[in-house]
């Protein structure tokens, strides 16, 4: 399975802003947006007068939309294929998509430090949907549906440092947290408003309508 493996900081510098990558490192005074707040490469520190284009801006919504859950090009067509398909708003259908994906969903409970780390813990088979293992992290929640560290799991370090740590802002009304233990449930598709993502999602509808 494709994935990326270059640095994470690289992806924030050339987005211009923080997608929590890192975890608990995004935090602090060495996150790679704080130590050089400028583009990667040879010319980003170079000042750049020319006003972007709207293409590059929607193109520059989509990339940051696409590191930020770690989804590569082809799946992240695939679901904004699905989102145009839907009833509503299709920006907003999309981001509930993402937003869906059990990896999503272990991070927003505060069960990992980042949705890179929670992705391998669902490809561990730590966690469990409604009692069943699931390792696939684009795996979909429904409403009501019920997620777990296993058993077995329960006493991973990385968990209950990432409990300890959860920074601010990854709480929605959407999920609940039992942190005794370690469970949480999906209560509903997330509104827009429910969502904190920094994501301008009509750019990307505009980039992918073309």
């Amino acid at each position: 399975m494709a994935r990326y493996t270059g640095p994470s900081c690289k992806l924030c510098r050339r987005e211009g802003a923080k997608l929590f990558l890192k975890g608990e490192r995004c935090y602090t005074d060495k996150c790679g947006i704080e130590r050089r707040g400028y583009p990667p490469g040879m010319h980003g520190q170079r000042p750049n007068r020319r006003k972007p284009s709207e293409y590059a801006l929607q193109l520059r919504e989509k990339q940051k939309a696409k590191r930020q859950y770690g989804v590569l090009e082809n799946q992240f067509r695939t679901y904004y294929r699905k989102a145009a398909r839907g009833r509503g708003v299709t920006g907003d259908i999309l981001l509930q998509a993402l937003e869906r994906r059990l990896d999503n969903i272990v991070y927003r409970l505060g069960f990992a430090p980042s949705r890179k780390s929670a992705r391998q813990l669902v490809r561990h088979r730590h966690v469990s949907v409604n009692n069943r293992t699931v390792d696939i992290p684009s795996f979909q929640m429904s409403a009501g549906d019920t997620i777990q560290i296993r058993e077995k799991s329960r006493q991973l370090p990385l968990v209950h440092d990432a409990l300890k740590r959860m920074g601010e802002g990854r709480q929605v009304p959407w999920l609940t947290l039992d942190k005794v233990n370690l469970s949480g449930q999906f209560l509903e598709a997330p509104k827009r408003d429910d969502i904190p993502t920094a994501v301008e999602e009509q750019l990307i509808v505009e980039l992918y309508s073309k």
